[in-house]
């Protein structure tokens, strides 16, 4: 499973339970590939992050997924808020994309950009100054 991509301790336990592969030894497993540095919940949330915000996505967004397969706040907080990581430009490409690079003139036209980026996982405040 590790030879495709990296994976959460979660997914690897949860793909382990599905083979029906007793609890203990899904345990011993996990830990073993974990002291080998062959799995990495911190390797894996780079990862992930890195190729969510490529394809547009925002911290909020990304970091509810990551919660979701398993990974701990502390094994990706730093590398999706501390990082050197420029979330505007990510918003902007992300809505360039989706609406081009027309003027925002109608109401019903800009709840419908801020309903989307919202949804994709960007700040309500960043949304605003982007379309002011």
């Amino acid at each position: 499973m590790l030879a495709r991509r990296e994976h959460s301790a979660f997914e690897i336990r949860r793909k382990l339970k599905l083979r029906d592969i007793d609890d203990a030894e899904i345990e011993q497993a996990v830990e073993r590939l974990q002291m080998e540095g062959l799995l990495s919940d911190q390797r894996y949330a780079e990862s992930y992050i890195h190729m969510r915000m490529g394809k547009g996505y925002g911290p909020l967004r990304i970091a509810l997924e990551l919660r979701e397969r398993g990974v701990a706040e502390s094994d990706f907080g730093h590398y999706l808020y501390d990082r050197d990581i420029d979330w505007r430009s990510v918003l902007k490409a992300a809505c360039d994309k989706k609406f081009g690079n027309r003027s925002c003139d109608d109401y019903r036209e800009k709840a419908k950009r801020i309903r989307y980026l919202q949804y994709r996982g960007f700040a309500l405040d960043e949304i605003h100054e982007l379309l002011e």
